[in-house]
């Protein structure tokens, strides 16, 4: 309920300010960057980002994430973080949809490999049986992004590979 309050308020503070024109899809051959912070229940996950216009409504690009949370059970503490990359494909539907051209709305498919490790810290030799582990991932996404400018915008994304439950953060085309 908690994580839906967050989102809820998110997608609001994102379609409250739909009133600015600015140019909001990928062209071909263009690129952006995209940073900001996650959701998630292992911390909060710092993310990095590239996009890539391929061709009309069509982009690829790569992410980077990291995150870490700590957990203890009595005398025992263990560090658990994970690093990942991702590849992810996405169709924006401003065309189809008409939307205002500040608007960058887009769904698709993400990739990526997951670094999990667990430092445990404490005085016995006490091994993490938990069921986390490193490997692949295959996740769908959905998102939106707001340009107040030409080039600068805020983007909020639901459920992604690098970043689990969402994220939200800034872009910068270039």
């Amino acid at each position: 309920l908690f994580f839906m309050k967050k989102i809820l308020a998110c997608a609001s503070l994102f379609f409250a300010v739909a009133t600015a024109s600015a140019q909001g899809t990928l062209g071909k051959n263009k690129a952006q960057i995209n940073a900001g912070i996650g959701i998630s229940n292992w911390g909060v996950p710092v993310f990095v980002g590239v996009d890539y216009g391929i061709a009309r409504d069509f982009t690829i690009g790569a992410e980077a994430s990291y995150r870490s949370k700590k957990e203890s059970l009595y005398i025992y503490e263990w560090k658990h973080s994970v690093f990942s990359i991702a590849a992810n494909g996405n169709y924006h539907f401003n065309r189809i949809l008409k939307l205002p051209s500040a608007f960058d709305l887009y769904a698709g498919l993400s990739v990526g490999y997951y670094h999990w490790t667990h430092k445990y810290s404490g005085d016995v030799d006490f091994a993490y049986n938990g069921n986390y582990a490193s490997g692949l991932g295959l996740y769908a996404q959905i998102g939106g992004r707001y340009f107040f400018t030409k080039n600068f915008g805020i983007n909020l994304e639901a459920g992604g590979g690098n970043v689990s439950g969402g994220k939200i953060g800034i872009t910068y085309k270039f």
